[in-house]
Protein backbone atom coordinates (compact mmCIF):
# COMPACT_ATOMS: atom_id res chain seq x y z
CA UNK A 1 0.00 0.00 0.00
CA UNK A 2 1.31 3.38 -0.93
CA UNK A 3 0.21 5.03 2.27
CA UNK A 4 1.22 2.23 4.63
CA UNK A 5 4.52 0.90 5.92
CA UNK A 6 7.10 -0.23 3.44
CA UNK A 7 6.43 -3.78 2.18
CA UNK A 8 8.38 -6.54 3.92
CA UNK A 9 11.26 -7.20 1.52
CA UNK A 10 14.65 -8.70 2.18
CA UNK A 11 17.21 -6.08 3.12
CA UNK A 12 19.44 -5.41 0.11
CA UNK A 13 17.13 -7.38 -2.18
CA UNK A 14 17.57 -6.97 -5.90
CA UNK A 15 15.34 -4.39 -7.50
CA UNK A 16 13.36 -5.26 -10.58
CA UNK A 17 12.23 -2.81 -13.23
CA UNK A 18 8.61 -2.03 -12.45
CA UNK A 19 6.08 0.70 -12.82
CA UNK A 20 6.47 3.28 -10.08
CA UNK A 21 3.05 4.80 -9.51
CA UNK A 22 2.58 8.51 -9.17
CA UNK A 23 2.43 9.43 -5.51
CA UNK A 24 0.35 12.04 -3.78
CA UNK A 25 2.22 14.86 -2.03
CA UNK A 26 2.74 12.99 1.24
CA UNK A 27 2.43 9.33 0.21
CA UNK A 28 6.17 8.71 -0.04
CA UNK A 29 6.74 10.52 3.25
CA UNK A 30 4.16 8.24 4.86
CA UNK A 31 5.95 5.25 3.38
CA UNK A 32 9.20 6.52 4.89
CA UNK A 33 7.46 6.99 8.24
CA UNK A 34 6.86 3.24 8.34
CA UNK A 35 10.59 2.55 8.70
CA UNK A 36 11.88 1.72 12.21
CA UNK A 37 14.35 4.62 12.20
CA UNK A 38 11.89 7.18 10.87
CA UNK A 39 9.74 8.01 13.89
CA UNK A 40 12.46 9.47 16.17
CA UNK A 41 14.03 11.26 13.20
CA UNK A 42 10.81 12.91 12.04
CA UNK A 43 9.98 13.90 15.62
CA UNK A 44 13.28 15.76 16.05
CA UNK A 45 12.91 17.43 12.66
CA UNK A 46 9.31 18.50 13.21
CA UNK A 47 10.08 22.23 13.23
CA UNK A 48 13.50 22.19 11.54
CA UNK A 49 14.47 24.01 8.37
CA UNK A 50 14.59 22.19 5.06
CA UNK A 51 16.01 18.67 5.52
CA UNK A 52 15.78 16.02 2.82
CA UNK A 53 16.18 12.28 2.54
CA UNK A 54 18.32 11.85 -0.57
CA UNK A 55 19.82 9.35 -2.97
CA UNK A 56 19.43 5.61 -2.85
CA UNK A 57 17.06 5.64 0.10
CA UNK A 58 14.47 7.54 -1.94
CA UNK A 59 15.02 5.23 -4.91
CA UNK A 60 14.50 2.22 -2.64
CA UNK A 61 11.34 3.66 -1.12
CA UNK A 62 9.91 4.20 -4.60
CA UNK A 63 10.46 0.54 -5.47
CA UNK A 64 9.29 -0.88 -2.15
CA UNK A 65 12.71 -2.01 -0.88
CA UNK A 66 13.87 -1.20 2.64
CA UNK A 67 16.74 1.32 2.31
CA UNK A 68 20.20 0.16 3.30
CA UNK A 69 21.33 3.63 4.37
CA UNK A 70 19.65 6.89 5.31
CA UNK A 71 21.41 9.95 3.87
CA UNK A 72 20.13 13.38 4.82
CA UNK A 73 20.88 16.75 3.23
CA UNK A 74 20.29 20.08 4.94
CA UNK A 75 19.47 23.02 2.68
CA UNK A 76 21.06 25.54 5.05
CA UNK A 77 23.30 25.47 8.11
CA UNK A 78 24.33 21.97 9.09
CA UNK A 79 25.20 22.32 12.78
CA UNK A 80 21.77 23.26 14.15
CA UNK A 81 20.26 20.17 12.54
CA UNK A 82 23.14 17.96 13.67
CA UNK A 83 22.63 19.13 17.25
CA UNK A 84 18.94 18.26 17.05
CA UNK A 85 19.76 14.69 16.08
CA UNK A 86 22.55 13.91 18.54
CA UNK A 87 26.29 13.88 19.01
CA UNK A 88 28.11 13.17 15.73
CA UNK A 89 30.03 9.89 15.70
CA UNK A 90 32.14 11.09 12.75
CA UNK A 91 32.84 14.57 11.40
CA UNK A 92 34.27 15.42 7.97
CA UNK A 93 34.79 19.16 7.83
CA UNK A 94 36.12 19.23 4.27
CA UNK A 95 32.77 18.09 2.88
CA UNK A 96 30.58 19.40 5.74
CA UNK A 97 29.27 15.96 6.65
CA UNK A 98 28.39 14.28 9.93
CA UNK A 99 27.42 10.76 10.94
CA UNK A 100 24.93 10.78 13.80
CA UNK A 101 23.50 7.85 15.73
CA UNK A 102 19.85 8.18 16.67
CA UNK A 103 18.10 5.37 18.56
CA UNK A 104 20.65 2.88 17.24
CA UNK A 105 20.41 3.98 13.60
CA UNK A 106 23.32 5.65 11.78
CA UNK A 107 22.36 8.76 9.83
CA UNK A 108 24.71 10.44 7.35
CA UNK A 109 24.09 14.17 7.36
CA UNK A 110 25.49 16.69 4.86
CA UNK A 111 24.98 20.27 3.81
CA UNK A 112 23.61 20.79 0.31
CA UNK A 113 26.58 21.65 -1.87
CA UNK A 114 28.02 22.19 -5.30
CA UNK A 115 31.23 20.54 -6.49
CA UNK A 116 34.08 21.56 -8.76
CA UNK A 117 36.84 19.24 -9.99
CA UNK A 118 40.22 20.92 -10.41
CA UNK A 119 41.36 18.11 -12.69
CA UNK A 120 40.13 14.64 -13.71
CA UNK A 121 40.11 12.22 -10.79
CA UNK A 122 40.62 14.91 -8.16
CA UNK A 123 38.58 15.04 -5.01
CA UNK A 124 36.03 17.80 -5.51
CA UNK A 125 36.23 21.31 -4.16
CA UNK A 126 32.88 21.96 -2.51
CA UNK A 127 30.80 24.97 -1.56
CA UNK A 128 27.30 25.55 -0.19
CA UNK A 129 24.39 25.41 -2.61
CA UNK A 130 20.68 24.71 -2.69
CA UNK A 131 19.10 21.27 -2.84
CA UNK A 132 18.39 21.48 -6.57
CA UNK A 133 22.05 22.15 -7.38
CA UNK A 134 23.06 19.43 -4.92
CA UNK A 135 21.00 16.87 -6.81
CA UNK A 136 22.62 17.93 -10.07
CA UNK A 137 26.13 16.99 -8.84
CA UNK A 138 25.27 13.33 -8.14
CA UNK A 139 26.31 10.19 -9.97
CA UNK A 140 23.18 8.68 -11.55
CA UNK A 141 19.66 9.93 -12.10
CA UNK A 142 18.17 7.19 -9.91
CA UNK A 143 20.24 8.55 -7.00
CA UNK A 144 19.45 12.22 -7.72
CA UNK A 145 16.18 12.20 -5.79
CA UNK A 146 15.19 13.99 -2.61
CA UNK A 147 12.21 13.68 -0.28
CA UNK A 148 11.42 16.66 1.92
CA UNK A 149 11.26 15.63 5.59
CA UNK A 150 10.79 19.09 7.08
CA UNK A 151 10.49 22.74 6.24
CA UNK A 152 8.84 24.41 3.27
CA UNK A 153 9.00 21.36 0.95
CA UNK A 154 7.99 18.68 3.42
CA UNK A 155 6.53 15.71 1.55
CA UNK A 156 7.78 16.93 -1.83
CA UNK A 157 9.66 14.56 -4.12
CA UNK A 158 12.43 16.35 -6.01
CA UNK A 159 14.21 14.83 -8.99
CA UNK A 160 16.57 15.61 -11.86
CA UNK A 161 15.30 15.01 -15.41
CA UNK A 162 14.62 11.29 -15.98
CA UNK A 163 15.02 10.55 -12.26
CA UNK A 164 11.73 8.84 -11.45
CA UNK A 165 11.42 7.57 -15.01
CA UNK A 166 14.74 5.73 -14.71
CA UNK A 167 13.74 4.23 -11.37
CA UNK A 168 10.52 2.98 -12.95
CA UNK A 169 12.29 1.38 -15.91
CA UNK A 170 15.35 0.18 -13.96
CA UNK A 171 17.94 2.18 -15.86
CA UNK A 172 21.26 3.75 -14.83
CA UNK A 173 22.06 7.08 -16.50
CA UNK A 174 24.76 9.65 -15.68
CA UNK A 175 23.76 13.28 -15.30
CA UNK A 176 26.35 14.73 -17.69
CA UNK A 177 28.92 13.56 -20.22
CA UNK A 178 31.99 14.40 -18.10
CA UNK A 179 30.76 12.43 -15.09
CA UNK A 180 33.21 9.51 -15.41
CA UNK A 181 36.10 11.83 -16.22
CA UNK A 182 35.45 14.08 -13.22
CA UNK A 183 35.17 11.10 -10.86
CA UNK A 184 36.28 7.77 -12.37
CA UNK A 185 35.28 5.88 -9.21
CA UNK A 186 31.77 6.23 -10.62
CA UNK A 187 32.77 3.60 -13.18
CA UNK A 188 33.10 0.95 -10.47
CA UNK A 189 29.96 2.31 -8.82
CA UNK A 190 28.11 1.84 -12.11
CA UNK A 191 28.97 -1.87 -12.11
CA UNK A 192 28.08 -2.13 -8.43
CA UNK A 193 24.62 -0.59 -8.86
CA UNK A 194 23.90 -2.50 -12.06
CA UNK A 195 24.75 -5.76 -10.31
CA UNK A 196 23.01 -5.11 -7.01
CA UNK A 197 19.90 -3.40 -8.31
CA UNK A 198 19.50 -5.44 -11.48
CA UNK A 199 19.22 -2.20 -13.47
CA UNK A 200 20.31 -1.89 -17.08
CA UNK A 201 22.86 0.70 -18.20
CA UNK A 202 21.49 3.38 -20.51
CA UNK A 203 23.27 3.13 -23.88
CA UNK A 204 24.83 6.61 -23.89
CA UNK A 205 26.03 6.04 -20.33
CA UNK A 206 27.54 2.70 -21.36
CA UNK A 207 29.35 4.40 -24.25
CA UNK A 208 30.68 7.12 -21.95
CA UNK A 209 31.90 4.49 -19.49
CA UNK A 210 33.74 2.49 -22.13
CA UNK A 211 35.30 5.64 -23.57
CA UNK A 212 36.46 6.72 -20.09
CA UNK A 213 38.00 3.29 -19.44
CA UNK A 214 39.73 3.32 -22.82
CA UNK A 215 41.16 6.78 -22.12
CA UNK A 216 42.78 5.57 -18.87
CA UNK A 217 40.42 7.42 -16.55
CA UNK A 218 41.09 5.02 -13.66
CA UNK A 219 44.75 5.98 -13.74
CA UNK A 220 43.82 9.47 -12.52
CA UNK A 221 42.42 8.08 -9.25
CA UNK A 222 44.40 6.87 -6.25
CA UNK A 223 44.53 3.16 -5.47
CA UNK A 224 42.79 3.50 -2.10
CA UNK A 225 39.76 5.17 -3.72
CA UNK A 226 39.46 2.40 -6.31
CA UNK A 227 39.97 -0.19 -3.57
CA UNK A 228 37.19 1.32 -1.48
CA UNK A 229 34.75 1.04 -4.38
CA UNK A 230 35.90 -2.49 -5.22
CA UNK A 231 35.38 -3.61 -1.61
CA UNK A 232 31.87 -2.13 -1.63
CA UNK A 233 31.09 -4.00 -4.84
CA UNK A 234 32.36 -7.30 -3.43
CA UNK A 235 30.46 -6.85 -0.16
CA UNK A 236 27.06 -6.03 -1.68
CA UNK A 237 24.20 -8.30 -2.65
CA UNK A 238 24.82 -10.12 -5.95
CA UNK A 239 28.49 -9.22 -6.26
CA UNK A 240 29.14 -11.80 -8.98
CA UNK A 241 26.84 -9.83 -11.27
CA UNK A 242 28.72 -6.65 -10.42
CA UNK A 243 32.08 -8.27 -11.21
CA UNK A 244 30.74 -9.55 -14.52
CA UNK A 245 29.67 -6.01 -15.41
CA UNK A 246 33.16 -4.78 -14.50
CA UNK A 247 34.36 -7.08 -17.26
CA UNK A 248 31.72 -5.95 -19.74
CA UNK A 249 32.93 -2.38 -19.31
CA UNK A 250 36.63 -3.33 -19.48
CA UNK A 251 37.17 -2.15 -15.92
CA UNK A 252 38.68 -5.38 -14.60
CA UNK A 253 41.59 -5.25 -17.05
CA UNK A 254 42.01 -1.55 -16.26
CA UNK A 255 42.39 -2.45 -12.59
CA UNK A 256 44.99 -5.15 -13.41
CA UNK A 257 45.71 -7.44 -16.38
CA UNK A 258 44.15 -10.85 -15.80
CA UNK A 259 41.93 -9.62 -12.96
CA UNK A 260 38.20 -10.20 -12.99
CA UNK A 261 35.41 -12.70 -13.54
CA UNK A 262 35.58 -12.78 -17.30
CA UNK A 263 33.55 -15.83 -18.31
CA UNK A 264 30.26 -17.43 -17.37
CA UNK A 265 32.20 -20.53 -16.32
CA UNK A 266 34.28 -18.49 -13.87
CA UNK A 267 31.08 -16.88 -12.58
CA UNK A 268 29.69 -20.34 -11.89
CA UNK A 269 32.86 -21.23 -9.97
CA UNK A 270 32.33 -18.10 -7.88
CA UNK A 271 28.74 -18.98 -7.11
CA UNK A 272 29.60 -22.58 -6.22
CA UNK A 273 32.38 -21.38 -3.94
CA UNK A 274 30.02 -18.97 -2.19
CA UNK A 275 27.54 -21.79 -1.64
CA UNK A 276 30.30 -23.88 -0.01
CA UNK A 277 31.68 -21.09 2.18
CA UNK A 278 30.79 -21.52 5.87
CA UNK A 279 29.30 -18.70 7.89
CA UNK A 280 32.65 -17.81 9.45
CA UNK A 281 34.15 -17.14 6.00
CA UNK A 282 34.49 -13.83 4.18
CA UNK A 283 32.38 -13.88 0.99
CA UNK A 284 33.88 -10.67 -0.39
CA UNK A 285 37.43 -11.98 -0.04
CA UNK A 286 36.45 -15.27 -1.64
CA UNK A 287 35.01 -13.43 -4.65
CA UNK A 288 38.08 -11.27 -5.02
CA UNK A 289 40.18 -14.43 -4.90
CA UNK A 290 38.14 -15.80 -7.80
CA UNK A 291 38.75 -12.53 -9.63
CA UNK A 292 42.47 -12.92 -8.95
CA UNK A 293 42.86 -16.53 -10.09
CA UNK A 294 44.72 -15.52 -13.25
CA UNK A 295 46.98 -12.95 -11.59
CA UNK A 296 50.32 -14.29 -10.28
CA UNK A 297 50.43 -14.28 -6.48
CA UNK A 298 53.13 -11.63 -6.10
CA UNK A 299 51.37 -9.31 -8.54
CA UNK A 300 48.04 -9.88 -6.82
CA UNK A 301 49.57 -9.04 -3.44
CA UNK A 302 51.04 -5.86 -4.91
CA UNK A 303 47.70 -4.92 -6.44
CA UNK A 304 45.87 -5.38 -3.15
CA UNK A 305 48.49 -3.31 -1.36
CA UNK A 306 48.03 -0.54 -3.93
CA UNK A 307 44.27 -0.74 -3.38
CA UNK A 308 44.83 -0.36 0.40
CA UNK A 309 43.52 -3.75 1.49
CA UNK A 310 44.39 -4.57 5.10
CA UNK A 311 47.19 -7.12 5.38
CA UNK A 312 44.93 -9.87 6.75
CA UNK A 313 42.48 -9.57 3.88
CA UNK A 314 45.30 -9.35 1.34
CA UNK A 315 46.90 -12.55 2.61
CA UNK A 316 43.59 -14.42 2.69
CA UNK A 317 42.74 -13.40 -0.89
CA UNK A 318 46.21 -14.23 -2.22
CA UNK A 319 46.29 -17.60 -0.46
CA UNK A 320 42.95 -18.61 -1.95
CA UNK A 321 43.72 -17.33 -5.44
CA UNK A 322 47.23 -18.71 -5.73
CA UNK A 323 46.71 -22.13 -4.10
CA UNK A 324 43.15 -23.11 -5.07
CA UNK A 325 44.09 -25.22 -8.10
CA UNK A 326 46.79 -27.11 -6.18
CA UNK A 327 44.52 -27.77 -3.20
CA UNK A 328 41.68 -28.85 -5.49
CA UNK A 329 43.95 -31.44 -7.11
CA UNK A 330 45.02 -32.81 -3.71
CA UNK A 331 41.45 -32.90 -2.41
CA UNK A 332 40.25 -34.80 -5.48
CA UNK A 333 42.60 -37.70 -4.67
CA UNK A 334 42.17 -37.65 -0.88
CA UNK A 335 40.19 -40.54 0.56
CA UNK A 336 40.85 -40.85 4.29
CA UNK A 337 39.89 -37.98 6.62
CA UNK A 338 43.55 -37.43 7.47
CA UNK A 339 44.35 -37.14 3.77
CA UNK A 340 41.61 -34.54 3.33
CA UNK A 341 43.00 -32.60 6.29
CA UNK A 342 46.51 -32.77 4.87
CA UNK A 343 45.25 -31.57 1.48
CA UNK A 344 43.42 -28.63 3.03
CA UNK A 345 46.44 -27.80 5.16
CA UNK A 346 46.31 -24.69 7.26
CA UNK A 347 44.73 -22.58 4.53
CA UNK A 348 41.77 -20.28 5.16
CA UNK A 349 38.24 -21.53 4.61
CA UNK A 350 38.01 -19.31 1.52
CA UNK A 351 40.80 -21.36 -0.07
CA UNK A 352 39.10 -24.70 0.62
CA UNK A 353 35.69 -23.42 -0.58
CA UNK A 354 37.26 -22.22 -3.82
CA UNK A 355 39.13 -25.49 -4.28
CA UNK A 356 35.87 -27.35 -3.73
CA UNK A 357 34.17 -25.26 -6.40
CA UNK A 358 36.97 -26.20 -8.81
CA UNK A 359 36.09 -29.90 -8.83
CA UNK A 360 36.72 -31.16 -5.30
CA UNK A 361 33.38 -30.49 -3.67
CA UNK A 362 32.82 -33.71 -1.63
CA UNK A 363 36.17 -33.52 0.16
CA UNK A 364 35.92 -29.74 0.60
CA UNK A 365 32.45 -30.03 2.12
CA UNK A 366 33.61 -32.72 4.53
CA UNK A 367 36.54 -30.57 5.64
CA UNK A 368 34.54 -27.35 5.96
CA UNK A 369 31.55 -28.86 7.72
CA UNK A 370 33.14 -31.57 9.85
CA UNK A 371 36.85 -32.33 9.87
CA UNK A 372 38.23 -28.85 10.54
CA UNK A 373 36.38 -28.81 13.84
CA UNK A 374 38.03 -31.99 15.15
CA UNK A 375 40.37 -31.08 18.02
CA UNK A 376 42.69 -33.11 20.21
CA UNK A 377 42.11 -33.59 23.91
CA UNK A 378 45.88 -33.25 24.47
CA UNK A 379 48.39 -30.49 23.78
CA UNK A 380 52.13 -29.96 23.85
CA UNK A 381 52.31 -29.76 27.63
CA UNK A 382 51.10 -33.36 27.82
CA UNK A 383 54.00 -34.52 25.65
CA UNK A 384 56.50 -32.56 27.72
CA UNK A 385 55.07 -34.16 30.86
CA UNK A 386 55.60 -37.54 29.21
CA UNK A 387 59.33 -36.81 29.04
CA UNK A 388 59.76 -35.41 25.53
CA UNK A 389 62.09 -32.47 24.99
CA UNK A 390 60.74 -29.22 23.53
CA UNK A 391 61.22 -28.96 19.78
CA UNK A 392 59.72 -29.92 16.41
CA UNK A 393 59.14 -33.50 17.53
CA UNK A 394 56.33 -32.28 19.77
CA UNK A 395 54.54 -30.71 16.81
CA UNK A 396 55.07 -33.84 14.73
CA UNK A 397 53.60 -35.94 17.52
CA UNK A 398 50.51 -33.79 17.82
CA UNK A 399 50.01 -33.87 14.04
CA UNK A 400 50.22 -37.64 14.03
CA UNK A 401 47.75 -37.89 16.91
CA UNK A 402 45.27 -35.67 15.08
CA UNK A 403 45.59 -37.73 11.90
CA UNK A 404 44.94 -40.88 13.92
CA UNK A 405 41.92 -39.30 15.58
CA UNK A 406 40.50 -38.18 12.24
CA UNK A 407 40.82 -41.70 10.85
CA UNK A 408 39.33 -43.30 13.97
CA UNK A 409 42.59 -44.91 15.11
CA UNK A 410 42.91 -42.88 18.32
CA UNK A 411 39.75 -42.60 20.38
CA UNK A 412 40.00 -40.79 23.68
CA UNK A 413 42.73 -38.89 25.48
CA UNK A 414 44.96 -41.85 26.37
CA UNK A 415 44.99 -43.17 22.82
CA UNK A 416 45.81 -39.70 21.48
CA UNK A 417 48.72 -39.35 23.92
CA UNK A 418 50.10 -42.79 23.09
CA UNK A 419 50.01 -42.04 19.36
CA UNK A 420 51.60 -38.61 19.85
CA UNK A 421 54.43 -39.96 22.04
CA UNK A 422 55.15 -42.79 19.60
CA UNK A 423 55.30 -40.42 16.61
CA UNK A 424 57.36 -37.82 18.47
CA UNK A 425 59.97 -40.38 19.54
CA UNK A 426 60.16 -41.67 15.96
CA UNK A 427 60.62 -38.14 14.58
CA UNK A 428 64.04 -37.42 13.11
Amino acid sequence: MLNGPIPATRRGARHHAQAVPELSANALLQRFAGLPAAAPLLKRLSDAEDVYLVGGAVRDLLTGVEPLDLDLVVDGELEPVARRLGTPARVHDRFETRTVRLDGAALDLARARREHYEHPGALPTVGPAGIDEDLGRRDFTVNALALGLSGSRRGALLEVPHGREDVATGRLRVLHDASFIDDPTRLVRLARYAGRLGFSIEEHTRALARAAVASGALETVSGPRIGAELRLLAEQARPVDGLRILHELGLDEAIAPGFGIRTDERAQVARRALALLPVDGAPADLLLAVAGLDVPGDRLAGLLDRLAFPAGRRDRIVAAASRAREVAERLRTAREPSQIAAAAGAGPVELVALAGAMGAEPAAVRWLQELRHVALEIDGSDLLAAGLAPGPAVGAGLAAARAAKLDGRAVGREAELAEAVRAARAYG
